[in-house]
């Protein structure tokens, strides 16, 4: 069953999609960061991304110099949420460049 699902690439591509599986955002010769689940919250204007991939587990944020982000969220604050409560606003904390 697919489910929204995002990872973040060794090059720093954030990719979401519709996926069964986190490994099927990657492309031939990519690594994985980590990923999780995503939702956009259409009352707050919000991208939100959540929890951890099954295969590569939770976003490794520390490992991301520049997050590449596709332009369709241009202006779109993004938060990542981890499973303890924890939110890491990622518009404000990394350098975006989008594609």
């Amino acid at each position: 069953m697919e489910h929204p699902k995002f990872i973040i690439t060794s090059g720093g591509h954030l990719r979401l999609g519709m996926v069964t599986l986190h490994r099927d955002l990657l492309m031939p010769h990519e690594d994985c960061l980590g990923g999780g689940f995503y939702e956009y919250d259409y009352a707050s204007n919000i991208l939100i991304l959540s929890g951890k991939s099954f295969d590569y587990g939770p976003p490794r944020w520390s490992k991301v110099g520049v997050l590449q982000v596709p332009e369709a969220y241009r202006g779109i604050p993004i938060v990542y949420r981890d499973h303890w409560g924890t939110e890491l606003n990622i518009t404000d904390s990394f350098t975006i460049k989008y594609y």
